[in-house]
């Protein structure tokens, strides 16, 4: 991973960086440490980005894993 040489390598890293980071040996470790507002910290930083770039839709579809959304 390395960070801060163009945009490509940029987005390869953070994907990289995200998966290693969600595994399951260092959440079970990390989140109890964390404080009340950490958590926060990051699910409202992780839920703004999706906001601003996914639809509904893809909401549903890509992060929740629903193949049908219905209104």
């Amino acid at each position: 991973m390395l960070f801060g040489l163009n945009r490509t390598t940029d987005e390869q890293s953070l994907i990289a960086f995200l998966r290693l980071f969600s595994a399951d040996r260092l959440t079970r470790e990390l989140v109890p440490r964390m404080s009340e507002e950490e958590i926060h910290q990051v699910v409202d930083l992780l839920t703004q980005v999706m906001r601003n770039h996914l639809s509904g839709d893809e909401y549903h579809r890509l992060f929740l894993g629903e193949e049908h959304h219905h209104h």
